[in-house]
């Protein structure tokens, strides 16, 4: 589609963890903004009927596949598996996810009778996690705090959020950025690099809190840029 902007001209993106929902929300607004997707899953076939399901909503290119084939397929990949396997996916798609840029919007955290609270992370961030594994592949954080009832909801025109983009490479972030700007009300904005991933994950325990006194599906806005 012309709309899209120059960086994302000709790129495919892969979404691990396609078929849950944030993951498949992400993939619903990739797809309805004119990019091609490919659905990753365990399953192959889930991701083959959840890609069926996308493609038919928005008329998008949305095809499925494993994770590991849909990490081959992606120029951009985002991973949008749960904390709990996160670390051993990532590892075992290395190879595959060589020389790419990913995206991880994994929020490490734990529930209990009080509510959600973020996880330690031994290396600081599931962010930074990633990239510990990923050594030749280029990671950048960002959709943390994007609610998925609103990605996945077609009566939804406008997400009304921000993302904070974090990494340690401008080209990425900048490519992150303009990702994010295909989603309708969404924004990117640069929120640092990786090493402050850790905050903006955590912060997710703090929107679900919100999310439960409100009755609401709260996103974060950035002032005054």
């Amino acid at each position: 589609m012309s709309n899209l902007p120059p960086s994302l001209v000709d790129k495919t993106v892969a979404v691990l963890g396609g078929t849950g929902p944030q993951g498949r929300g992400l993939a619903r607004r990739f797809a309805a903004a004119g990019l091609p997707v490919v659905i990753g899953s365990r399953s192959a076939e889930r991701a083959a009927a959840t890609a069926e399901e996308l493609a038919a909503a928005t008329g998008g290119a949305v095809t499925g596949a494993d994770n590991a084939g849909a990490a081959t397929s992606g120029d951009i990949v985002v991973v949008a598996v749960p904390w709990d396997g996160h670390g051993e996916l990532v590892a075992g798609l290395a190879g595959e996810l060589a020389g790419k840029v990913v995206v991880d919007c994994v929020n490490p955290l734990g529930f209990d009778k009080q509510g959600a609270y973020a996880l330690v992370v031994e290396e600081g961030s599931a962010a930074q996690q990633a990239q510990a594994l990923l050594p030749d592949s280029t990671v950048v954080g960002a959709f943390h705090n994007v609610s998925a009832v609103k990605l996945e909801d077609p009566e939804v025109t406008s997400v009304d959020t921000d993302v904070l983009v974090l990494g340690d490479v401008r080209e990425a972030t900048d490519l992150v950025q303009d990702l994010c700007d295909t989603i309708p009300g969404v924004r990117g904005v640069y929120g640092g690099r990786l090493r402050n991933a850790h905050q903006v994950e955590a912060l997710t325990a703090n929107l679900i809190s919100v999310n439960r006194r409100y009755k609401a599906h709260a996103g974060v806005r950035v002032t005054d840029i």
